[in-house]
């Protein structure tokens, strides 16, 4: 008679038991996590670009400000032409330029190639333009249309780093590329158009 009892409960099945999944699922919750927290910094970590350019040659002596000349107009043609593709990864987001004319005119053909409007800045103020750029349009490119004056306050103040003095002859086909990461330091990459 013992015997069969213990055969009955041999025989019964295990109701309500199920295999211990707890090592699975734990383990599929740490990598779930994981990779969520490295999608979380990949985005934060996003590195805007901001190209700085000067105004290209113009005509002193204009109430309203100097005007660029022919050679002026060809360069920010040029201008246009280096950054003005719609459809490439990297496209200027955004132009920002002084209120000073000829500023406003190099900005011109390039904002009109990419259907953008310039957002006009406060002259020489180096800090707010490179925190207002580096704020909107955080992980994009950006184009920052300066004088020769304000263009090494706001290298600076995009990137700590501070230019050499420039020879007296004009520099007017000089572009600077600044890639400001949210994490690490800056660089810079200087080129002439």
């Amino acid at each position: 008679m013992e015997n069969a009892t213990v055969s009955r409960r041999r025989r019964r099945p295990l109701v309500g038991r199920r295999p211990f999944l707890a090592p699975i699922w734990l383990t599929a919750l740490v990598v779930g996590g994981v990779v969520a927290v490295a999608l979380l910094l990949y985005q934060s970590a996003a590195t805007t670009t901001v190209v700085v350019v000067r105004p290209g040659e113009a005509v002193a002596g204009n109430v309203s400000g100097p005007e660029l000349v022919a050679a002026g107009e060809q360069r920010a043609e040029r201008l246009a032409s280096l950054f003005g593709a719609t459809s490439s990864p990297g496209k200027i987001a955004a132009i920002y330029v002084t209120a000073a004319r000829r500023m406003q005119q190099m900005a011109a053909p390039l904002a009109a190639r990419l259907g953008i409007h310039p957002v006009i800045i406060p002259n020489n103020d180096a800090d707010e333009t490179a925190a207002r750029a580096l704020s909107e349009h955080r992980g994009a490119t950006v184009m920052v249309v300066t004088s020769a004056a304000g263009l090494p306050k706001l290298i600076e103040a995009l990137s700590g780093i501070k230019l050499a003095p420039a020879p007296h002859q004009e520099q007017y086909g000089d572009i600077y590329i600044v890639s400001v990461p949210v994490l690490g330091s800056a660089g810079m990459v200087q080129l002439h158009y």
